[in-house]
């Protein structure tokens, strides 16, 4: 069964990794010509600054998913150095299952933010609508769920490999 997860979230993971190379790009591409536009030519993209903030926002949620599948999230583990191989793998299935539980509240918080954003019918750039642009926090938080799903399903069945001890 894990295999199978495994495999979904290797291909996941290379839609993310693709994903992230060109919204990076389209990213640089848009803030240097900004920058070009204006100091050389004093003007600029109309809707330059709105897409950037948005490429920002779906390039750091999308990150965030990465680094929920490397087990690369900020993590305080001072007591973690102390505890004994069973200990570390208890801590392992509460962490994991605590993310998850935060990550499924966190999608509904989302879902719960982009109604709002459609009702409310405001635009982000070039007609877009933004709760299309938002659409990536549900998504990513779903995503990181999945994750932190199969890393608590794993460490109970003593198959996680500690990522921060290697």
């Amino acid at each position: 069964m894990t295999d199978r997860w495994e495999r979904i979230d290797e291909v996941i993971g290379r839609v993310e990794q693709a994903l992230l190379v060109v919204l990076l790009s389209v990213l640089i591409l848009i803030a240097f010509s900004q920058i070009i536009l204006r100091n050389l030519f004093s003007t600029g993209i109309a809707w330059g600054d709105a897409l950037v903030r948005t490429l920002v926002l779906w390039t750091g949620f999308i990150g965030a998913t990465i680094a929920a599948r490397e087990g690369k999230h900020i993590c305080i583990d001072v007591v973690s150095r102390w505890l004994s191989p069973k200990g570390k793998k208890t801590v392992a299935i509460i962490i994991h299952g605590v993310s998850f539980l935060i990550c499924c509240l966190l999608i509904f918080a989302a879902l719960k933010f982009i109604h709002n954003e459609f009702q409310m019918k405001g635009v982000a750039f070039l007609g877009v609508p933004a709760w299309v642009s938002e659409i990536i926090l549900p998504l990513t938080f779903a995503i990181m769920a999945f994750r932190y799903f199969f890393h608590f399903l794993k460490s109970i069945l003593g198959t996680h490999r500690q990522e921060r001890d290697e």
